[in-house]
């Protein structure tokens, strides 16, 4: 076969592998290592909080740049969290919605939203935040969905 014709075959050899390689790649399902996450000191802003902590990649995230995942549920906690704090599948000790956005990090497998695989929501999380980081993460997620009364 001559040169001129076995070129053409190569390049769409290749143009083929790569589209194959890049499919495989942009899987639906994200899974992050813990070393992939660098330690959030919550001295960053709201918005980099959220993004360097890997959040953005799961949920969807009102208010934050990016953060519309669809793995996790929406971190709607003014508004889903009184709900979740009573259902009867609640394993937690949390009393306010605050305290289940920070227990809900720290001991992800206490409740698992209905319609969420359970064991997404990697157990480490809370090695990856600070004390601040974490209070600054309930302190917003606890007003995003709440209906304001004037």
């Amino acid at each position: 076969m001559s040169e001129r014709l076995l070129t053409p075959f190569i390049i769409i050899a290749l143009v083929l592998g790569g589209l194959w390689a890049l499919r495989s790649t942009n899987s639906s399902s994200v899974t992050l290592a813990l070393d992939m996450v660098p330690l959030v000191t919550g001295d960053e802003p709201i918005e980099e909080i959220f993004t360097k902590a890997g959040c953005a990649v799961c949920h969807t995230v009102p208010g934050i740049p990016g953060a519309d995942g669809r793995v996790g549920p929406p971190l709607l906690l003014g508004a889903t969290g009184p709900a979740r704090l009573t259902d009867p599948s609640y394993r937690g000790q949390a009393k306010t919605v605050h305290q289940y956005v920070m227990e809900s990090v720290l001991e992800p497998g206490l409740f698992v939203v209905p319609g969420y695989p359970a064991g997404t929501m990697p157990t480490w999380y809370g090695a990856k935040l600070s004390a601040l980081a974490l209070e600054k993460i309930a302190a917003y997620l606890e007003l995003q969905g709440a209906t304001v009364v004037p």
